[in-house]
């Protein structure tokens, strides 16, 4: 399948194993790694770095397996879910870098193409999570106030 913004195939990659239950070796039980979770989430650890963090540290192959619930259910359950979805969040960073770097060197001209296309994609992105209720039917991705977006 081709990507969506070129016309380029994109490098195929590896597909975790289909499983049911927790593998033997996995020793952790349900609160302790909502506990650790916690814990790394008030360190300031993105989710997906929370995530390799249990796999290497504390041998948790796959939360969802092992809570019965994904790593952002946890936090929402906690009330410490961060406001903006991290896809969202990093896809809304690279813009404002990209935006901060055509303003200061205008006649770059090849970087106005990969904003306009990062700038599709956020807006894609909020349509999708609008629809699923993820994100408040008021919200708006503006490039002006992109910066405070992200700090609430």
């Amino acid at each position: 399948m081709a990507k969506m913004h070129t016309r380029r195939k994109g490098q195929a990659g590896s597909t975790k194993p289909i499983r049911t239950e927790v593998p033997a070796w996995s020793l952790q039980d349900a609160e302790e790694i909502e506990k650790v979770v916690l814990d790394l989430w008030k360190q300031g650890n993105p989710t997906c770095v929370i995530g390799m963090k249990l796999r290497d540290n504390y041998g948790v192959p796959d939360v969802k397996l092992a809570t019965g619930k994904k790593l952002t259910a946890i936090l929402k359950e906690n009330e410490v879910s961060p406001g903006v979805p991290e896809d969202l969040y990093n896809l809304i960073v690279k813009a404002i870098g990209l935006r901060k770097h055509v303003a200061a060197n205008n006649k770059d001209v090849h970087n106005k193409r990969p904003l306009q296309l990062t700038e599709s994609k956020i807006r894609r992105l909020v349509k999708y999570y609008k629809a699923n209720k993820v994100l408040p039917a008021e919200w708006k991705y503006k490039p002006e106030t992109a910066e405070m977006l992200i700090t609430k």
